[in-house]
């Protein structure tokens, strides 16, 4: 599911694209591997239950493991497939949310500064936080980013390019003398 182009400006092009670190993923893993082995666990220890007692133990165990499974494995696999990172030739795009969604765009025009920093996971599995510094707004700061280093350099690269776009814009090319100053 990429970015919608429709949702760029004339002559805008996405430049980067992605989502956050799949680390994130990895704890609604292990809970769902949790979830799996308690219930099975629990079911063959309430093997021996018969009756009322043991089935309604069952009922109750499976609707709490929905429960964590519904909160800690769904939601958060549904934040991380829903939320993107988007980098284009003017701007930066940040997008989260699937019923509510929340967003933030940073003009490239804006970016002060951009830094990064690394944990000592972020150094084993490769993510880190990037933070945009503005000059007008406060800094975007982009957490579980894959590849923090290469990405703040091409943010960087893309915010020189940017500014000489600006720059060629901005400028007036220089006019020829109108013929009628040329008669006088």
């Amino acid at each position: 599911m990429g970015y919608p182009e429709k949702l760029l400006s004339d002559g805008e092009r996405i430049e980067m694209e992605m989502r956050p670190h799949w680390r994130a993923l990895l704890v609604p893993g292990l809970v769902l591997l949790g979830i799996i082995v308690g219930l099975s666990i629990l079911f063959s220890l309430l093997g021996g239950w018969d009756g009322f007692v043991g089935s309604l133990s069952r009922t109750a165990f499976v609707f709490i493991a929905i429960f964590l499974f519904a909160v800690f494995v769904v939601r958060p696999f549904l934040y991380w497939i829903t939320t993107q990172y988007v980098f284009t030739n003017r701007r930066i795009i940040v997008r989260s949310g699937l019923v509510s969604k929340h967003g933030k765009d940073m003009p490239l025009s804006k970016v002060n500064n951009v830094s990064f920093d690394i944990s000592v996971p972020g150094r084993v599995m490769n993510y880190g936080t990037l933070t945009i510094d503005s000059a007008s707004d406060e800094a975007l700061v982009i957490d579980g980013v894959p590849n923090v280093e290469q990405i703040q350099r091409e943010v960087n690269h893309l915010h020189e390019e940017d500014d000489e776009r600006r720059r060629g814009r901005d400028q007036d090319p220089p006019q020829a003398p109108s013929r009628e100053a040329e008669g006088q």
